[in-house]
């Protein structure tokens, strides 16, 4: 037959979600200056809901793409090097705010510089104890990270289904516990965001790893929910398996975080 599929690739339907994504992602950015310079956030309001509503429609279609047959192992193959990818990407997103933080750190700029270099953190600057709130934290996410490996584990190699509920539940607690105590810890810094590198550095480099953290809990979140429906088998479970590497990636950042901002750079 001249339209019967004799391949095992996917060959996607023209969609409107790559557009409709690009022009919410601007107008959020758009409605987000606009806001910093006390024009309200309605207009970021109305990108962020054009983005919400693109992620929660192109994942429906792609989870219904993969009910219908359409994720064969060569597909499969091609989401998992598209993934791989993203997280290269983020990888070198972090990089440049360790880059920063380390040239401060290393060669501090004095109010004489460059005849003669100031200190770091920099006078006047009271950093955290890293083994208080910081450890406890550490601790938190390595634990989240630890359920997440047990519910993959139940899932592929045991097809134990209560078990990997079990696993997402602990591993989602325990990000938004991990959420809670660094707004607490923010709370409590005896240091702002303007006015020094050192809380420049620290804010954009915690506070983008928290962001993540918030990303990767609603990510392993919406895999509990699938996971709830019955959704994922032992062989076809690319989504799980993707919200699992998210979240290690995200343990890994934070032990680089932990070892280099709060303890190396106090």
């Amino acid at each position: 037959m001249a339209h019967e599929k004799n391949h095992d690739y996917h060959i996607l339907q023209p969609s409107l979600y790559p557009f409709l994504g690009s022009v919410g992602a601007f107008v959020m950015l758009f409605g987000a200056t606009l806001w910093m310079h006390d024009s309200g956030p309605w207009i970021f309001i109305l990108g962020l809901l054009m983005v919400l509503y693109t992620m929660y429609g192109w994942w429906a279609e792609t989870i219904a793409e993969n009910k219908a047959g359409d994720h064969t192992p060569v597909v499969r193959i091609g989401l998992r090097y598209g993934f791989i990818l993203f997280i290269m990407s983020e990888v070198m997103f972090f990089v440049a705010w360790f880059w920063t933080f380390f040239k401060h750190a290393l060669y501090p700029m004095g109010p004489q510089s460059p005849a003669v270099d100031g200190v770091w953190p920099p006078a006047g600057i009271e950093t955290f104890d890293p083994w208080h709130l910081p450890l406890i934290n550490t601790l938190i996410l390595l634990c989240s990270g630890a359920a997440c490996t047990w519910a993959h584990h139940a899932l592929v190699h045991e097809d134990n289904r209560k078990d990997v509920k079990n696993g997402l539940i602990i591993a989602v607690l325990l990000g938004l516990l991990f959420t809670f105590f660094q707004a607490y810890e923010y709370s409590h810094a005896a240091f702002g965001f303007s006015g020094n590198i050192y809380g420049a550095s620290f804010f954009m480099a915690t506070g983008f790893h928290g962001f993540h953290v918030i990303i990767g809990t609603i990510f392993l979140f919406i895999c509990l929910l699938r996971v709830m429906k019955g959704d994922f088998t032992a062989e076809n479970h690319f989504g799980f398996e993707a919200a699992a590497w998210y979240w290690h990636f995200v343990d890994v950042v934070w032990l680089f975080l932990f070892l280099s901002i709060y303890i190396w750079g106090q």
